[in-house]
């Protein structure tokens, strides 16, 4: 049991966090991805895009070339000036124009002829690869390259060629890529600004709203006002507001029922010193009865004093319970059948129910003596007290408690012939205060009997409950044998 200072301390709510600062926000981090990802998106369309956009500037210069060309061959071609010749070159940003034809080669108009040619391009078979390599590697490193760009052209039967540097097809294609650059810049804020305007209305939006409820809720969670109100919505958004909602509302019955729990350990602790002491006057008195000269003093006064030693424990052990610790069990040998002997003279069995003590006489148990008596006491009690309900003369009452072993595990078996448990007290079966069978009981009997079973290492469960028949079976498996130990009692037996 704490006091209340502490209880308050445990109960008081911390103070809430702050929001999420914007530049950390779901919202900015949307925005920059989307950003990113259309980017990425427009980069893979933009490389077979300049790829293209360079394919096409060849031909249409091969397709001028062409077009002069024809008119040269059918002219003559020595008639045309040099200046003229310069002029038509300097137009195609081109140093020698070519037609085949026949298979025989003619050079129609040539001025600075260059030593060599840097890359061949055939624009009737170059493929998407390809192109796509040569685009790159133009725009990248390009500039200072000839190039001899050759091909038909239309319908006609001739092969048209240009000897020509690739300075203008780089300036070109620069001038296409930051034009493309910003295009994709402008579709990637306004994709953003779309994909964050529908996304906030449908999952931002509803996520920050419960982001608020919650820091809202953990300022002061006894405020009712401060449990979110889910929506209508069946998506995942819609389930996780109402999966909040009935989270937030458990919580604040939890914390109720936790606050009363520390408010009863207060009032308990105060009652266990005023009971101690008069345990303790009755215990004084109860050693005076013993010199008593009367049989049936002295008959039930060893009983008497080991109830009330017992009594004592108890009220030394509330205060262990209500900080939910339990002594570790002090395992012995038992002879469990005077143990429920013991248990039977302790209950306050009315008339008309019968008490079977079932358990054979050799049987033991590996267990804590007091633990047991008070587990069993506990199941007992309950089976009694749900039998004294039914007046009926003719109902067959009977409490019967029996045990068997298999292998190094021991079975007890308490069952009765009541009217067996209601659906909310086995939904609810070891929950202190919510899993009472009968109007005004607390469940802390059945809540008690499990934690002392699992100190054991066994388990409590309900094996059947139906009108006229309500089994509870305790498990509890003989303490481990430590090797060491047995080795030394081998070697020096007692």
């Amino acid at each position: 049991m704490s006091e209340t200072p502490l209880a308050d301390e445990h109960f008081r709510p911390r103070k809430a966090a702050r929001g999420v600062p914007l530049a950390r926000g779901l919202s900015t981090k949307l925005i920059l991805l989307t950003i990113v990802f259309v980017l990425l998106a427009e980069v893979l369309i933009f490389v077979p895009s300049i790829a293209s956009y360079r394919l096409s500037w060849l031909k249409e210069r091969l397709g001028t070339a062409a077009a002069v060309s024809i008119v040269l061959v059918q002219g003559d071609p020595q008639s045309l000036s040099r200046e003229a010749q310069d002029d038509v070159l300097a137009a195609l940003g081109a140093k020698a124009i070519a037609v085949r034809d026949g298979g025989i080669s003619r050079l129609l108009v040539v001025a600075d002829m260059p030593p060599k040619v840097d890359d061949q391009i055939d624009v009737a078979t170059i493929g998407l690869g390809e192109e796509m390599v040569g685009a790159l590697d133009t725009l990248l490193f390009g500039g200072e390259r000839i190039l001899r760009v050759y091909g038909p052209v239309g319908d006609s039967d001739k092969e048209f060629e240009l000897i020509m540097p690739d300075r203008r097809l780089r300036a070109a294609m620069l001038t296409y890529s930051r034009t493309v650059a910003i295009v994709a810049l402008l579709i990637s804020v306004f994709s953003a600004a779309l994909v964050y305007a529908a996304i906030d209305r449908i999952m931002i939006g509803p996520i920050r709203k419960m982001t608020r409820s919650m820091l809202t809720f953990s300022e002061a969670p006894d405020d009712p006002g401060r449990i979110i109100r889910a929506t209508s919505r069946a998506d995942e958004i819609g389930v996780a507001e109402r999966e909040l909602s009935q989270m937030q509302e458990r919580l604040q019955r939890m914390l109720a029922e936790q606050k009363h729990l520390a408010d009863l350990g207060l009032a308990v602790s105060k009652i266990n010193h005023d009971m101690r002491n008069i345990l303790a006057s009755a215990q004084l008195m109860s050693d005076r009865l013993r010199q008593v000269k009367d049989p049936t003093v002295q008959a039930f006064a060893p009983k008497l004093l080991r109830t009330l030693d017992r009594a004592v424990a108890y009220s030394e052990g509330v205060l262990a319970y209500g900080r939910t610790q339990e002594a570790a069990p002090a395992r012995r040998r038992l002879r469990l059948r005077l143990l429920v002997e013991e248990v039977h003279g302790l209950l306050d069995v009315g008339q008309g129910i019968e008490f079977v003590n079932a358990v054979d006489p050799d049987f033991e148990i590996d267990a804590d003596a007091d633990q047991l008596f008070r587990l069993l006491t506990n199941l007992c009690r309950n089976a009694v007290q749900a039998m004294a309900g039914d007046s009926e003369e003719a109902l067959v009452r009977r409490l019967t408690v029996s045990a068997e072993r298999t292998g190094s595990v021991s079975r007890i078996l308490v069952s009765d012939t009541g009217p067996g448990l209601p659906p909310k007290a086995r939904e609810n079966l070891f929950a202190a205060f919510r899993g009472s069978a009968r109007s005004g009981g607390t469940g802390l009997g059945l809540a008690i009997a499990q934690e002392l079973a699992r100190a054991h290492g066994g388990a409590l469960e309900l094996v059947e409950s139906a009108g006229g028949s309500t089994v509870f079976a305790v498990t509890i498996p003989d303490q481990p044998i430590r090797l060491a130990r047995a080795r030394t009692a081998l070697r020096h037996p007692a």
